[in-house]
């Protein structure tokens, strides 16, 4: 069967390919269904929501008083059950016009105590990115860091914005947003061993600069920069940034770098002298 690479298609990884005509779900930024390149999401709020419920949950049940839970918080009106029902009418209809599946029943099933959207994990620009990441991690474990940087990389790149950005996130959907993003935050930090561990960590720094500045008190991210700067013959540079951390720290929160950053900075006055 002729295939297309995707948006996140990596060359030489089939895993990074869908069957030609089949649709794929992002999430890693604006929730998208697409086909052959077009975007075929549904633009209403609610049904967007839904919608969003159903593709992080690929394969399984989704029970109406979770969807009822997100759309309207703790106090759903008494017609949630039927106004829900109205919503994946919707959104079979979206499947149909669209042909994004042979059978929109199917693909977008009833089934006791909800509904399941019956797609392949790896439609889910989520599910690739949580597999890679787990594969990355247990390359550098290994000591394969080459191999860990490439999937790492390729796990990052499915990113687009933040996650779930055109959706209005309920209690549920807000939960999954943060949680994802603390995984797109563990996922660089691996990337970044893995590029110190085969000596690519150069390409780097720029990024790292750039995330720092975006996140000034992240003690992780800055130790990072600081042992990247320091291992490419930077130290004035990796100094100088623990320094500036230290004084924002200290000035604005009151409290003193960690003790692996403290460990890091004598190493560095130790290599100056």
């Amino acid at each position: 069967m002729p295939a297309v690479r995707t948006r996140d298609g990596a060359p030489g990884d089939p895993r990074g390919v869908v069957a030609q005509g089949e649709a794929t779900f992002t999430l890693l930024g604006p929730l998208e269904i697409l086909k052959d390149g077009v975007d075929h999401a549904p633009t209403a709020p609610k049904v967007l929501q839904l919608m969003a419920v159903l593709v992080l949950n690929p394969g399984r049940v989704v029970p109406v008083h979770t969807l009822a839970r997100e759309l309207w918080g703790e106090r759903p009106p008494r017609s949630a059950r039927t106004t829900v029902q109205t919503y994946v009418y919707q959104l079979r209809r979206c499947i149909e016009q669209h042909d994004l599946a042979p059978d929109p029943e199917h693909m977008l099933g009833t089934r006791a105590p909800g509904y399941v959207l019956r797609i392949a994990p790896d439609q889910v620009d989520v599910e690739r990115f949580r597999r890679w990441c787990r594969e990355g991690r247990a390359e550098l474990a290994a000591g394969r860091a080459a191999e860990a940087a490439t999937l790492l990389d390729r796990a990052v790149d499915l990113w687009s914005g933040p996650a779930l950005a055109n959706v209005a996130c309920g209690p549920v959907l807000a939960a999954h947003a943060v949680d994802l993003q603390e995984q797109l935050r563990d996922a660089r930090h691996l990337r970044v061993e893995a590029a110190i561990a085969c000596g690519t960590h150069r390409e780097l720094v720029g990024d790292l600069r750039v995330r720092a500045a975006v996140d000034p008190f992240d003690e992780d991210l800055h130790g990072q920069l600081i042992r990247v700067l320091a291992r490419s013959g930077r130290r004035s540079e990796a100094m100088s940034t623990y320094r500036e951390l230290r004084r924002r720290l200290v000035g604005q929160l009151g409290v003193e770098p960690s003790t692996a950053l403290q460990s890091l900075h004598l190493d560095l006055l130790s290599d100056a002298s």
